[in-house]
């Protein structure tokens, strides 16, 4: 069985080939668990790295996708959902809530739709590498068409 066979790189192929026939998921040789192991195996910026973090607010979740070389504020967080709580979902709500392992979170293909924060600093680069449902698979995009693809909306949330 390849990493492609895998449900979860499956679910993540499948949302980005319905926006684009032409993307792919491509296959690293060592993991890409955190942003730094994939700028690494990908030879790009660290910046370039999309990571996606899961937080728990009040009543729901939200998704928040940071460049690689950025901390998410979660002061600003959460002004912009005008809220009081929020902390970083625990691993167990990561599986079920997008239906992915901590490593391998995806900003595509969730179980559940969840609202998608993206953070303004991603701009700065040509292309981007976000996780593909395992520590092993990414795929390339563009800053405008990750926010097509998840829908999300752009705003300052690094400290």
């Amino acid at each position: 069985m390849t990493l492609l066979d895998k449900e979860p790189v499956k679910r993540a192929e499948e949302a980005l080939k319905k926006f684009d026939s032409n993307q792919k998921v491509i296959i690293l040789e060592s993991s890409a668990k955190t942003a730094a192991e994939a700028a690494s195996s990908l030879s790009c910026e660290i910046g370039a790295i999309v990571k996606s973090l899961l937080f728990k607010t009040e009543k729901s979740y939200v998704l928040c996708l940071v460049s690689g070389d950025q901390k998410a504020s979660l002061n600003k967080i959460k002004k912009i959902l005008n809220i009081k709580d929020l902390s970083m979902a625990k691993a167990e709500d990561v599986k079920n809530i997008t239906g992915y392992t901590i490593g391998g979170v995806s900003p595509i293909g969730h179980l559940s739709d969840i609202p998608i924060i993206i953070d303004g600093t991603l701009n700065r680069f040509k292309y981007l590498f976000a996780a593909a449902g395992h520590p092993n698979c990414v795929f390339k995009t563009k800053f405008e068409d990750l926010k097509k693809l998840t829908n999300g909306s752009i705003k300052e949330i690094t400290e």
